[in-house]
């Protein structure tokens, strides 16, 4: 089940101002990237694509929080919604290794849950899709998978299976494609310029005592 286009964006809309900060505009853009994408190819639905871009971060409505956290609060929060398909993309979209993210035995509730999660879900195209596009969406508009790679580096610092994740997002990035006839870039607005953007990495205010 789905929320409609309007009911997902008031969703956003009230998260971020629940938690400020550029991931709102990251949402939308992500969901756009989705959309174009989808048009493309005859057997996707263009607005659950963008649905499903728009609140693929849900999670970030709780505050700033790591990846685990975002992604479990966003699942939990979708499903006492009912929108049992946009709680899925919660828990996938951050984990393209799928539970292979997981060659450790996790220990805080959420990574539990997580990775039970993933090792008995099925995905589909849309699960790839907002992979793909979490990946070239920024909240100053659309960018080449490497330099988002960079971006979300340069935020957070190398982490165990990046490597492993950044091979398996251009797959997904070749594999759409296939489908479309057509780079993924074509369909990406205005990217030729805001690739070569460099803002300094977003981080959270400091709260005053």
């Amino acid at each position: 089940m789905l929320p409609s286009i309007t009911k997902a964006e008031k969703e956003l809309q009230i998260a971020g101002e629940l938690n400020p900060g550029p991931w709102t505009k990251h949402s939308i853009n992500t969901g756009i990237a989705a959309r174009n994408i989808a048009e493309r190819i005859p057997y996707m639905d263009s607005n659950k694509a963008y649905i499903l871009g728009v609140l693929h971060d849900i999670g970030r409505r709780v505050g700033v929080v790591n990846i685990p956290k975002h992604v479990y609060e966003g699942y939990s929060f979708c499903m006492e919604k009912g929108w049992d398909e946009v709680a899925q993309i919660c828990m996938t979209h951050s984990y393209v290794l799928m539970q292979d993210e997981f060659d450790y035995e996790p220990t805080t509730k959420e990574e539990i849950e997580i990775k039970n999660f993933l090792s008995n879900c099925q995905i589909d195209d849309y699960d790839l899709l907002i992979q793909l596009c979490d990946s070239v969406a920024t909240d100053y508009g659309f960018v080449i998978i490497e330099k988002r790679f960079v971006d979300v580096t340069r935020r957070y610092g190398i982490m165990e299976k990046y490597i492993e994740g950044w091979n398996k997002t251009f797959e997904i990035k070749e594999y759409f494609e296939s489908k479309m006839g057509c780079s993924v870039y074509d369909v990406l607005p205005d990217i030729g310029r805001t690739t070569l953007l460099s803002p300094p990495p977003w981080k959270p205010p400091v709260k005053e005592n």
